[in-house]
C-alpha cells in the first residue's frame, strides 16, 4: 500500500514564516482567503536532509524510528529502500499485527486528507461522492484493510471535517494497542502524542493542525503527518539517537538512556566475524561471576546471524550467587547454550574460573573446538590464552571490570578483545523482562493457596448451607469477579466485586 506525495508551492503572497494559525484557508468549509496551496506536478519521494550533522549520531540504531514511520503511514517504498532509515524487517513485523495496521492506515488516509483537502472535500460537497469513490486520491486497499481488520470508515453523507475528526477519533481508541511493540525504556506516552491531532474533533483544530502541516509541509518527515512542532532539525527519523533526544527536549526532558540506541562499531563487527571466518568451529565460554548476562545477549543479538554458525555452542559457567537470568539465556538464543553450575566447597570460594579452564581445554582436546571467545574481564585467563597456543581466542570484556595490563597482555600478542558494552542493549529488553517475570512467577508461587479448600472452611465456619448449585453461582458470581488491587506502597490485596 502506497500513495505518492506532490510538493506543494505557496503563492508569492504568503510568507512561510507567518503563523499559520491565523491564516483562514479557503480549503476549510468555504472561508474566504486568496492564499491557496498550489501543486508542481513534481513527485517528492525521500525526505531532504542536511547531512552534516549526520556524524554526530555515529553507530545509532533505527528500530524506534522505523516503527515510528510505520504507524504515520510512512510509504511501504521508503521501507524497501536500503539507503532510508525506516527497516524493512519491522514493516514486515508489523504488518502481522492487527491494531499497528489499523493505525497506520489511519494515519496514511488523515495525511492523505489533508493534502488532498481541496480536492476531496469538493468532490464530497458538489459532486456527492464518497471516500471509496475517489481511488486517484484514495487506495481502495486501505478501506479494504481497514474493513477487514474490523473498522468502517465509510458512512452516508459525511462532511469531509467530520471524517477527520472520526479518524482523529479512531486513531486515539487503537493507538494504546500499540504500546507493546516499543519497548519500555521509552516513556510511551511521548510516542502516543505524535499521532495524537491536538483538538482534532473540532473545526478550528481541524484548520490549525492544517495550516501547520501544509505551511511547513517540507519539514515532517517524509512529509506524512504527525503532531510535531516543526523546526529546522531535518528528517527527525533519521535514526533513534537523533529522533529520541528530540523527542524528550519537546517535553523538556534529557534521554539518558544511549546505550539502547548505540551499537558497536563496524569496525569492531567485521574483526568479530573475520574471527569467526577463520575459524573451523567456534565456542564462547561465559564466565558468569564476571559478565553481564543482558550485555552479553546484546552482543550477541547486534551480530549478523548468518555470521554466527560457526558457534557450535555457549557453555555458560556459573555461580549460585550471580543473577538468575543466565538460567533462561537459553530460551532467546538459536546457538546451543550449556549451562554449567558449579558448586562451591567452601561457601566463600568459587571454581568457576578453574572449571571454565579446565573445560576450555577439554573442548580443544576432546571436541575439537578450534576457536574459543572468552566472555570474561578476570585477567585470570591469560594463563589459559597462553596455554592452549594451537588455538585461537577472541575475548569479550567490560570496561569498568578489565583492567590495563591483561588489555595490553591481548594487545602485544595481537589477540582482539572488543567491549560487550559498546552494542546496543535495547535489543536485550525482552531478555530482561522476561527474567523479572520468571523471577515474579516464582515468587508468586510460593505465595499460593487453594481457592476451594478456602471456601470449603467458610463454608463451615458460617454454616451457610449452599446446595452444589449455589455453590456454582456464587463462584461465578463473585470469586472469578476477583481482582488484584495495588496500593501506593505496593502492597498487593485481593478485592471481591
Amino acid at each position: 500500500m502506497e500513495f505518492h506525495y506532490e510538493p506543494l508551492k505557496w503563492e508569492e503572497n504568503i510568507s512561510l514564516e507567518q503563523d499559520q494559525s491565523e491564516v483562514d484557508q479557503t480549503d476549510y468549509q468555504g472561508e474566504s482567503s486568496s492564499e491557496t496551496v498550489e501543486e508542481t506536478g513534481e513527485e517528492m519521494s525521500e525526505q531532504s536532509e542536511d547531512t552534516s550533522n549526520y556524524d554526530n549520531y555515529p553507530n545509532s540504531t533505527c528500530d524506534i524510528v522505523s516503527r515510528v514511520a510505520y504507524l504515520a503511514g510512512v510509504p511501504k517504498r521508503i521501507f524497501e529502500n536500503e539507503h532510508e532509515p525506516p527497516q524493512w524487517e519491522i514493516y514486515e513485523e508489523l504488518e502481522t499485527e492487527k491494531e499497528a495496521r489499523i493505525v497506520r492506515n489511519l494515519c496514511t488516509l488523515r495525511t492523505i486528507l489533508e493534502r488532498k483537502y481541496r480536492e476531496i472535500n469538493q468532490a464530497i460537497q458538489y459532486e456527492l461522492k464518497n471516500l471509496d469513490r475517489l481511488p486517484e486520491y484514495i487506495s481502495k486497499e486501505i478501506i479494504d484493510q481497514l474493513r477487514n481488520d474490523g473498522l468502517e470508515i465509510i458512512k452516508a453523507n459525511r462532511p469531509l471535517n467530520q471524517y477527520l475528526m472520526d479518524i482523529n477519533q479512531y486513531i486515539q481508541e487503537h493507538i494504546s494497542y500499540c504500546q507493546g511493540i516499543f519497548p519500555i525504556w521509552i516513556e510511551w506516552q511521548y510516542i502516543k502524542e505524535l499521532f495524537i491531532m491536538p483538538d482534532g474533533k473540532t473545526d478550528r483544530g481541524l484548520k490549525k493542525a492544517w495550516a501547520n502541516y501544509m505551511g511547513h509541509i517540507s519539514q515532517y518527515p517524509y512529509q506524512v503527518y504527525i503532531n510535531w512542532r516543526t523546526g529546522e532539525e531535518g528528517n527527525i527519523l533519521y535514526n533513534d539517537q537523533k529522533f529520541i533526544k528530540l523527542l524528550y527536549q519537546r517535553h523538556n526532558q534529557v534521554f539518558h538512556g544511549y546505550s539502547y540506541v548505540i551499537d558497536a562499531g563496524n569496525l569492531t563487527k567485521e574483526e568479530v566475524y573475520k574471527f569467526l571466518d577463520q575459524s573451523e568451529r567456534t565456542a564462547i565460554v561465559v564466565d558468569c561471576e564476571n559478565s553481564d548476562p543482558y550485555k552479553f545477549y546484546a552482543t550477541l543479538m547486534n551480530l549478523e546471524p548468518d555470521k554466527l554458525d560457526k558457534i557450535k555452542k555457549i557453555i555458560l559457567y556459573n555461580d549460585v550467587h550471580t543473577e538468575s537470568t543466565w538460567s533462561i539465556l537459553h530460551q532467546h538464543l538459536r546457538i546451543p547454550v550449556e549451562h554449567e553450575m558449579i558448586p562451591r566447597i567452601k561457601e566463600n570460594k568459587s571454581l568457576v574460573d578453574i572449571r571454565l579452564t579446565a573445560g576450555t581445554c577439554q573442548e580443544f582436546y576432546e571436541n575439537h573446538i578450534d576457536s574459543f571467545i572468552i566472555v570474561s574481564s578476570d585477567s585470570d585467563y591469560w594463563a589459559l590464552i597462553t596455554s592452549l597456543p594451537k588455538a585461537h581466542f577472541l575475548v569479550m570484556v567490560e570496561y569498568s571490570k578489565c583492567g590495563g595490563d591483561l588489555k595490553r597482555a591481548l594487545k602485544e600478542n595481537h589477540i582482539f578483545y572488543c567491549y560487550i558494552d559498546d552494542f546496543c542493549t535495547g535489543k536485550a529488553a525482552s531478555l530482561k523482562t522476561d527474567a523479572i517475570l520468571c523471577e515474579v512467577k516464582d515468587y508468586l508461587e510460593t505465595k499460593s493457596f487453594n481457592i476451594y479448600s478456602l471456601l470449603e472452611q467458610v463454608y463451615m465456619r458460617t454454616a451457610a448451607n449452599f446446595s452444589d448449585s449455589e455453590k456454582e453461582q456464587f463462584f461465578t458470581r463473585y470469586i472469578k469477579r476477583m481482582s488484584l488491587r495495588i496500593d501506593k506502597e505496593g502492597n498487593v490485596t485481593l478485592q471481591l466485586p
